[in-house]
């Protein structure tokens, strides 16, 4: 695997760093995402962690009426059952 120091950060007294523009451009990162680090002999790898579904509530505007779990579970059964 190829690696590229890419850019460094300094370590705060409350254990902080500020993950440098170039990586947060790289890997998609914008304020409030969560990062997942993982260490490995004497490094740590960074990634970003995957979404909840619950962080997307709101994500779309939807106009039209409520649907309850129950009935999407229907609607899927009857459309699997009909092909």
């Amino acid at each position: 695997m190829v690696r590229n120091i890419m850019s460094y950060s300094k370590l705060t007294s409350k254990g902080q760093i500020t993950i440098p523009k170039k990586v947060r451009d790289r890997l998609n990162l914008r304020a409030g995402d969560r990062v997942n680090f993982a260490v490995h002999d004497d490094e740590v790898i960074m990634t970003p962690a995957t979404k909840d579904i619950t962080e997307l509530s709101g994500i779309v505007d939807y106009q039209g009426p409520t649907i309850s779990l129950e009935e999407m579970q229907t609607a899927i059964s009857s459309s699997v059952l009909e092909k």
